[in-house]
């Protein structure tokens, strides 16, 4: 035992990954029985970061991990950008679409808006909803991958383990294929978001939570090959949102940060 607690300590970013891709595709044994409805847990990477920051740090260690989580005086318009900023997006991959020959959403469908707020309440609270990812990937990956490189550099490593994380449900047709580019994109946006809220996991689980939502709702407006080009719509318009960052970021994007106060404490 004093030898793995050891090893971690050495390795804590290798160790937490292992352990958020271990217990997230866990569930695959679940899903093949038909006991699960996805073969991944989205709480594993969360599950990992306290698991390693207990280990690593211990009290210090996860008192830091979860003060990130409760950090919420971040200002009023960061809540905005959290809640809104999404939602123009996606009406334009609506409008888009339509342009592009999708049947055009009904009136009824539009009326279903109030909906928003129920999908979104539901995705906070239930554990397996995207958003519970976030104290693992931006509440313990990101600060480690941000010490000694510049922020676009750990969005787009990040970016890379988090698509990869999603591979069982992208193989079983849980989710499409160009959400890879989606995965990347926000990755970027994720990361903008947690450098400009002081390091705040609960505006990144919100934000996680907002995009969800606002996807359970347009999405389902279309059906066969036009919800196949949402997708991809939603893969381009993700990536531009991040290009604009970088390139308003300018020489910031590119250089290299020293986030050693903002690592989980280790003893």
């Amino acid at each position: 035992m004093n030898t793995l607690t050891t090893l971690i300590k050495r390795h804590p970013l290798p160790a937490f990954l292992i352990l958020a891709f271990g217990l997230s595709w866990s569930a695959i044994i679940f899903y093949k029985l038909g006991l699960f409805p996805v073969p991944i847990f989205t709480f594993g990477p969360s599950l990992a970061a306290v698991i390693v920051a207990g280990m690593t740090g211990g009290r210090v260690g996860l008192k830091a991990l979860f003060s990130r989580l409760f950090r919420w005086r971040v200002g009023l318009r960061w809540y905005l950008v959290m809640l809104f900023a999404p939602l123009p997006l996606f009406v334009a991959i609506v409008y888009m679409n339509v342009l592009l020959g999708a049947s055009a959403p009904t009136a009824a469908q539009w009326a279903a808006w109030p909906s928003l707020f129920g999908f979104f309440l539901g995705l906070v609270i239930s554990p397996f909803g995207g958003a519970w990812e976030e104290l693992g990937w931006r509440g313990y990956a990101l600060p480690e991958l941000l010490s000694g490189r510049s922020w676009l550099t750990a969005s787009l490593i990040l970016g890379v383990l988090w698509a990869a994380w999603h591979l069982p449900i992208l193989i079983t047709g849980q989710i499409p294929w160009p959400n890879l580019m989606i995965i990347m994109g926000m990755s970027i946006i994720f990361t903008w978001l947690f450098n400009n809220t002081r390091g705040s996991v609960l505006l990144a689980f919100l934000f996680h939570a907002s995009i969800d939502a606002y996807g359970e709702f347009f999405i389902p407006m279309f059906s066969g090959a036009d919800l196949v080009r949402v997708y991809w719509l939603m893969g381009a318009l993700f990536g531009l949102w991040a290009i604009g960052l970088i390139i308003w970021t300018g020489k910031n994007a590119t250089r290299t940060d020293d986030a050693a106060l903002q690592r989980p404490a280790r003893a």
